[in-house]
């Protein structure tokens, strides 16, 4: 049953509160039974909101189910319309509201009589898509609501912004480092010359969106949330879109790069080489340290990345073209998406997997045993249960993945936290290791940590004592091989013997 699994991505509904509560004064109704409205908590909790979060939930409870719930939800929307005064209310389905199969577009049209504000509905089918095409559909939805609106009353902005300017498209909240990948990337635009014409969905009001044809072009950070909204303005106003992520030195130089075409295509004049050798030079601390002894001391390491599209690609990329690991694995669980993820990462790794059983993955680490780990939130789990250091690089994360302190993954300051990232989780697995050899550890016996919680073979004193003379880094990897070879062969006990014909199997 698909519910006993850990999730990646979350259920559709998600994806379309994420995209509604990240607009300015737009408030979310959810159609859903009591206790679908984790979200909100959810939302305060990781992104320390102050104020509350612009969603509330219509509860489908047993006289709905026996009468209808027409009346309580156009009920509740014309509440929150009058208390919140929302210029927009987007009512949410769920999988519960699908089921009933009730006409949400004409519990919409209705309240709508009734409201000042915009009311629409998030049409997306929730049991095809999952949070990510949600966010992505929902985002684009709102989009095509408010030009048709603005095309209505012949108010959709005209002729380019004087100096070229950008939409960036995608940021929301709950986004794996979205708000510093915002700032960096403001910045980056400020340094190139290029005004912001709107940041979307975070932080926009939806009367502004008539005014986004005026932008030279559109950037999309992200691959999941906003690639749709840029394929429409394209096919709608002719306008350009830049999809590179700029994550690493060299897609970011990339990314500029192809900014510097499509504004100079328009009229600009600009030349930005000058500006990306200084950055890689001086202000990235990446390339630098891709040359230094550290870098050098981790070449050839072995490394599995795991994650959404965007960020797992990106991280395949800088692992292997500037650091020079040796990525074994890498994967995503964007199954929708599969083609563009291969034809991004082939060339970088020895294999790639997709795939959204995280038991899956947690078996391809246990088989691989990489020095590093570089996923989501569950690959960490299943790399404390190995021993194996992991680095998080993109959702689903925890709430130490939305750091205070300024920590983008986006341009030049980002590859110098991501350089910061692949180091420290290289090396983390050295601390037990050092603590060892300078009588650091309080305790005299040494927790092992392995796949399984207990093991059917039985470890003689004298085997036991030589195992734990093994640097505590790899001590879990000699323990598992060494099972694996007495199991092979029927051993019921490891002795000293055992051991030692186990390390000459493999070549130790």
């Amino acid at each position: 049953m698909k519910l006993a699994y850990w999730m990646y991505a979350g259920p559709a509904h998600i994806g379309t509160l994420r995209v509604a509560s990240s607009f300015k004064n737009v408030h979310a109704i959810m159609h859903a039974p009591l206790g679908d409205d984790y979200f909100n908590v959810m939302r305060s909790m990781l992104e320390r909101e102050r104020n509350y979060t612009p969603v509330t939930i219509s509860v489908v409870d047993r006289n709905v189910l026996a009468r209808g719930s027409q009346e309580k939800v156009i009920d509740n929307i014309v509440r929150k319309d009058q208390e919140e005064t929302p210029d927009l209310i987007v009512l949410t389905p769920t999988c519960t509201s699908s089921i009933l199969q009730e006409d949400l577009q004409n519990f919409v049209d209705r309240a709508q009589m009734e409201s000042k504000g915009d009311v629409m509905l998030a049409d997306v089918n929730h049991y095809r898509v999952n949070e990510l095409q949600a966010a992505d559909k929902t985002l684009l939805q709102i989009l095509q609501f408010y030009i048709a609106k603005g095309r209505k009353k012949g108010d959709i902005g005209e002729g380019k912004t004087e100096k070229p300017s950008v939409n960036i498209i995608g940021m929301t909240t709950l986004g794996f480092h979205n708000q510093h990948d915002c700032i960096e990337l403001k910045k980056l635009m400020a340094d190139l010359g290029i005004e912001i014409n709107a940041i979307l969905p975070e932080g926009a009001s939806v009367t502004e969106l008539k005014n986004l044809p005026r932008a030279w072009f559109n950037l999309v950070p992200y691959r999941e949330i906003g690639l749709m909204s840029a394929q429409y303005l394209a096919e709608e106003f002719g306008m350009p879109y830049v999809d590179i992520t700029p994550m690493g030195v060299v897609e970011t130089a990339r990314c500029i790069r192809k900014i510097q075409q499509v504004i100079n295509e328009q009229g600009a004049n600009v030349d930005y080489e000058e500006f990306i050798n200084h950055q890689t030079m001086f202000v990235s601390q990446a390339a630098w340290f891709s040359r230094s002894i550290d870098c050098q001391n981790l070449t050839g390491k072995k490394a599995v990345v795991f994650g959404d599209n965007t960020h797992a690609a990106a991280m395949t990329k800088v692992l292997a073209r500037e650091m020079g690991i040796h990525v074994v694995l890498a994967g995503t669980y964007c199954k929708y998406d599969a083609d563009w993820f291969r034809e991004q990462v082939s060339e970088y790794c020895d294999e790639v997997l997709i795939s959204e059983d995280n038991g899956e993955i947690g078996d391809a680490i246990a088989r691989i045993e990489p020095a590093a780990i570089f996923g989501t939130q569950m690959e960490r789990h299943v790399g404390k249960r190995l021993n194996i250091p992991c680095g998080v690089i993109a959702a689903p994360i925890h709430i130490q993945n939305f750091p205070i302190g300024y920590k983008p993954f986006l341009g030049y300051e980002g590859t110098n936290q991501v350089t910061d990232l692949v180091y420290n989780s290289f090396t983390l697995g050295m601390e037990d290791h050092l603590l060892e050899i300078f009588g650091g550890h309080d305790t005299k016996e040494v927790i092992q940590k392995t796949i399984s919680a207990d093991s059917d073979l039985n470890w003689t004193k004298e085997a036991q004592g030589e195992l734990n003379k093994v640097p505590g880094f790899v001590r879990g990897k000699v323990k598992r091989n060494t099972e694996k070879f007495a199991r092979e062969r029927g051993f019921s006990q490891i002795s000293l013997e055992v051991m030692y014909a186990a390390k000459e199997s493999v070549g130790a």
